[in-house]
């Protein structure tokens, strides 16, 4: 499982029209920790070794602004770029010393698709300190697209991530031993579909979630856990329109995992989750899964 060139999911940057508000709702209710200021962007890190796991940029609108990978080597870096570039990307910035807080080296591309996608090496890390009910990192990104074959052949093809499993609607993809880091799901539009935090378990999951319901957020799906991938799950809404997950147990596998398709991932009538005990996924979280586009897009 150590051949990946991309090794993990390592932060998102979200553009939002009211910063402040944004700010407030992932350090206070969220549980992050603001590390950095840089102009119009505040960085936000959670109890892992990441440096940071979100970038919060004021915009125009609430938008997905770009996500970023770590990956294995130098030579990895290069050879990504390369195929990136062969296969036709938009080249945002070209291979160089990242001009985040978080340094390393980097590039970012555009994919045909619209997603801003930037590849980092050797950034600066943190001490981890794990604490319960709080995030530990990112676990997934879920990205809507009007042709899931032909994204789901690119993150395979070009940038060698596998895919785990697939479902009716959602193609699932990882880079290392978490069942998923990329979930693709279609739609009519292409855009962010969710973000889901890691916490440290099950546990967390529940009492996370109760302090986010405390203060006045409603849990727009779950508390549950997912078919693919078996994780635990709980969505909101943040105040800027972004769904946002809370996880925890994601399925741990390796090449010898087989790859389960729409036949296979089937609900009895009614159930929405594996335990059969989440009730239906609010409006408001529906609507908001399909309202948040690409930053240029």
């Amino acid at each position: 499982m150590n051949n990946f060139p991309v090794i993990g999911l390592r932060s998102v940057e979200l553009g939002t029209p009211d910063l402040a508000t944004s700010v407030d709702f992932y350090t206070r209710v969220w549980g992050l920790q603001t590390v950095a200021e840089v102009g119009d962007k505040v960085f936000l890190a959670a109890t892992g070794d990441d440096f940071h796991v979100l970038e919060l940029k004021q915009s125009k609108q609430s938008e997905l602004r770009k996500i970023t990978f770590r990956v294995r080597s130098a030579d990895d870096l290069a050879d990504l770029f390369a195929k990136a570039v062969a296969f036709g990307c938009t080249v945002l910035r070209e291979p160089g010393t990242a001009d985040a807080p978080s340094g390393g080296q980097r590039f970012v591309i555009r994919e045909p698709q619209g997603s801003v996608l930037e590849f980092v090496h050797d950034d600066h890390r943190k001490p981890a300190n794990t604490v319960a009910n709080r995030v530990e990192r990112l676990a997934h990104v879920n990205i809507n697209t009007s042709d899931i074959e032909a994204l789901s052949a690119f993150y395979r093809d070009v940038l060698g991530f596998r895919l785990t499993d697939r479902s009716k609607m959602m193609a699932f993809l990882c880079c290392n031993s978490d069942h998923h880091a990329v979930v693709l799901a279609e739609a009519p539009v292409n855009g962010l579909n969710h973000i889901a935090f890691l916490m440290p378990d099950l546990e967390s999951v529940m009492r996370g979630s109760g302090l986010v319901v405390d203060k006045g957020v409603p849990i727009g799906w779950g508390v549950g856990r997912h078919g693919p991938g078996d994780n635990v799950f709980a969505y909101f809404v943040d105040p800027l329109g972004v769904v946002i997950e809370y996880t925890a147990e994601v399925l741990q596998v390796d090449e010898n995992y087989r790859v389960k398709g729409p036949d296979e991932w089937v609900w009895p009538p009614g159930r929405t989750d594996h335990w059969g005990i989440a009730p239906p996924k609010s409006d408001a979280c529906k609507k908001a899964q399909v309202s948040i586009g690409f930053s240029g897009a």
